[in-house]
């Protein structure tokens, strides 16, 4: 087994169908498309990045506290309908201290009033919504500056 990346990619419930669920919503990208690039990406920056994807709140979580006692640098995370409802999921980055950036390929404050809150976006270095898939390159490449220039 090889060491825990220096950042991780984190995506919550269905986001595993994307490409078939809803592509008007959430476009035509793959899960594994998406994973592809970023890990491009960091390979591109001298980095190296993780992906893990789960539809489970307890799996998620001890994902993150992996990370937090590994030393991982910062998470991408798209909590999927967790974002509206997981005060758990919350605390566990919070208690691990981990930086990250939250992303949503829709943009969440345009669409129904219960997915308009957001439970972590007050405690992320930045929340990007509403670009596709493209998001999660924006929040990458963010979360590596905030590396550089801390």
């Amino acid at each position: 087994m090889r060491d825990l990346a220096q950042y991780l990619l984190v995506n919550g419930p269905n986001l595993n169908l994307l490409g078939e669920r809803e592509p008007k919503q959430y476009g035509r990208d793959t899960l594994a498309s998406i994973e592809s690039r970023l890990t491009v990406i960091a390979a591109e920056s001298g980095h190296e990045l993780d992906t893990f994807q789960a539809n489970s709140e307890g799996a998620l979580i001890d994902r993150l506290q992996v990370a937090g006692r590994d030393g991982c640098h910062g998470v991408v995370l798209n909590p999927g309908g967790y974002t509206h409802t997981s005060v758990a999921l919350r605390d566990a980055l919070t208690a691990t201290q981990l930086r990250f950036v939250e992303v949503h390929l829709s943009n969440i404050s345009a669409r129904e009033p219960f997915r308009q809150h957001s439970y972590f976006s007050d405690v992320a270095l930045g929340t990007i919504t509403g670009f596709g898939a493209h998001g999660y390159e924006l929040a990458l490449q963010a979360l590596m500056r905030a590396d550089a220039l801390a």
